[in-house]
């Protein structure tokens, strides 16, 4: 009886594509309390510009919600979680974190993400 060669499942092609990945992407939601919006987006755009310039950091995207601007969203790109915690430990997000804690209507929630497509390299 002749042996049949069974062919990797889409899935398991899928997994081992995105084993290789390591890219950390974190999407973190912001409730502005509304009257702070001018406030919250010049200090995280002054943390955002900071960040930017992170050897560990790839991505760093501040977004207005087009409907609703006390709702904003930062997407962060990172190699991996050294960045990400190396980042926590500098000056600006630490000075970022404290000034914009009065303006934010709830806790910020951050949603953490492994890159699906593209590859890393392609970032």
């Amino acid at each position: 009886m002749r042996q049949r060669t069974r062919r990797p499942s889409q899935r398991s092609v899928e997994y081992r594509r995105l084993v290789s990945n390591s890219l950390l992407v974190v999407h973190v939601d912001v409730a502005v309390i509304p009257d702070f919006v001018e406030g919250f987006l010049a200090a995280t755009e002054e943390n955002a510009m900071a960040s930017r310039r992170e050897s560990g950091i790839v991505r760093f995207d501040v977004l207005s919600d087009r409907t609703d601007p006390a709702h904003v969203v930062l997407v962060e790109v990172y190699r991996d979680e050294a960045a990400a915690v190396a980042h926590k430990g500098t000056g600006h997000y630490q000075r970022w974190r404290d000034v914009v804690a009065p303006m934010m209507a709830r806790p910020r929630q951050a949603i953490r993400y492994l890159n699906s497509s593209p590859e890393d390299s392609d970032w």
